[in-house]
């Protein structure tokens, strides 16, 4: 990748037709045990809670949210295509989830990472994993890594959005 070039990166909301190449960029990541796989299926169903970040056409990173609570939400599925990596894609995918759980009216984002220090660097905090009931009962009940879990949980708390304040993907 040239110097600069993330700038021509774009985020926006997934579409249906951006689901192979989602699945594809997971799956890469699930090989490898650092992200849970997710089906075509539960691409599809889930489509509407996805970000992707696109080089020109291409497909280049991808992240969601999922909602935990009232108050509270997940980052997930957070990835980045070969060749884009320490290019500043993450950040600009996290912006953008933080965006939108603005929008939602969600003050708390919550992931659970390999990557602390990436997230510490997009003003998220480290925390014990027992303050989420949410995330424990939802998805660490079924996780295999239950009992020996190795990840870090990080914590950002944000301000709501104001009613009339709209934030464009295109700034993103």
């Amino acid at each position: 990748m040239r110097e600069g070039m993330v700038m021509s990166v774009v985020c926006r909301p997934a579409l249906k037709e951006d689901v192979e190449a989602l699945y594809e960029l997971i799956q890469g990541y699930a090989a490898q045990g650092i992200m849970l796989p997710r089906s075509r299926e539960a691409l599809t169903r889930n489509i509407d809670t996805f970000i992707v970040a696109l080089d020109g056409e291409r497909l280049i990173g991808c992240g969601s949210l999922c909602r935990l609570g009232s108050d509270l939400v997940e980052i997930r599925s957070l990835g980045i295509a070969d060749g884009y990596k320490g290019q500043g894609v993450g950040s600009k995918l996290v912006d953008a989830l933080i965006a939108e759980a603005k929008l939602q009216g969600i003050p708390k984002v919550m992931a659970l990472t390999y990557e602390a220090a990436f997230f510490q660097k997009n003003g998220f905090r480290i925390v014990d994993k027992e303050i989420f009931p949410e995330k424990v009962w939802t998805d660490c009940v079924n996780c295999p890594k239950q009992e020996c879990c190795d990840e870090i949980a990080v914590v950002r708390i944000i301000e709501p959005a104001e009613k009339n304040e709209e934030i464009s993907f295109a700034q993103m």
